[in-house]
C-alpha cells in the first residue's frame, strides 16, 4: 500500500534564505516550482533522493513560540556518511550546531542544527550495529 515518504513541507519566511540553506549548504538541487491559480510562486521542491522531496511553501509569517515537548512534529532527520564532515560543512557555512556530533543510544552519529526559519534537522551517520540497520 505505502511506498515511503514522499515530502517534508515547510512554510518559509524568506524563500531565497531558505533555497540557500537546502540547496547553496545542503547540497541539494531545486527540482522544480509550482505557481498558484493566479500565477504567483508557490512552492518550490527540493529534491533529497530519487522520490524524495522537500516542498518549500511562500508566505510563511509568524513563527508561533515552541513549546517544551509539543506534540507533534519533531524534527527532520538526514543521513549522511560522516558525521564530522557535515559538522565541519556547516559551520563553516555559518550554521550553528545545537549539538555537536555525538554517538546516541542506538549507536549511531548524530549532530544538529537549525534551518533558517527554526526547523530542528538531525545529521545522522549510521553505525552498522544500529538497531535501524537491524530492523
Amino acid at each position: 500500500m505505502i511506498k515511503g515518504i514522499g515530502h517534508l513541507a515547510f512554510d518559509v519566511a524568506d524563500m531565497e534564505r531558505s533555497l540557500h540553506f537546502y540547496c547553496g549548504v545542503l547540497g541539494f538541487k531545486k527540482a522544480f516550482s509550482i505557481e498558484d491559480d493566479q500565477g504567483n510562486p508557490w512552492i518550490e521542491y527540493i529534491k533529497v533522493a530519487d522520490g524524495q522531496f522537500i516542498e518549500l511553501f511562500y508566505g510563511g509569517k509568524q513563527k508561533p513560540e515552541r513549546p517544551e515537548r509539543p506534540v507533534g512534529f519533531s524534527h527532520l532527520c538526514l543521513e549522511v556518511d560522516s558525521i564530522e564532515e557535515i559538522a565541519d560543512h556547516l559551520k563553516q557555512n555559518g550554521v550553528p550546531l545545537d549539538v555537536e556530533p555525538q554517538q546516541g543510544k542506538d549507536l549511531n552519529w548524530q549532530c544538529w542544527a537549525r534551518d533558517p526559519d527554526g526547523n530542528r534537522i538531525e545529521f545522522m551517520a549510521m553505525h552498522p550495529d544500529s538497531q535501524q540497520m537491524k530492523a
